[in-house]
């Protein structure tokens, strides 16, 4: 299994709401297992720059890149690019053995 975690900081923190909005399209691609996409809660004590997490679980790299090449990935970015300042992607594959913990 690929877990793939993207952080998202807004131009302006009053786009936050729009930057979901337009990130949300993502859950209706089929090729995830899990799609979450949330304004981050600002939970941590120590840093709280990001404004918006995506958070998936594709079965392996073919499914990730099978949801990267989706139409509505592409019109994902094209809502969210402009109101977004950075952007910080990282996957990694989970082993069934470590998957749960």
């Amino acid at each position: 299994m690929i877990r793939h975690i993207v952080f998202f900081t807004a131009r302006d923190p009053a786009d936050v709401g729009r930057i979901v909005e337009g990130l949300s399209i993502l859950r209706d691609i089929p090729h995830a297992r899990v799609l979450e996409v949330a304004p981050n809660g600002r939970m941590d004590q120590i840093l709280n720059a990001v404004d918006v997490v995506v958070y998936g679980e594709f079965d392996d790299e073919a499914a990730l890149a099978a949801y990267k090449a989706h139409p509505l990935y592409a019109e994902a970015i094209r809502r969210v690019r402009p109101l977004r300042d950075l952007r910080y992607a990282a996957d990694y594959a989970v082993t069934a053995a470590h998957a749960g913990r």
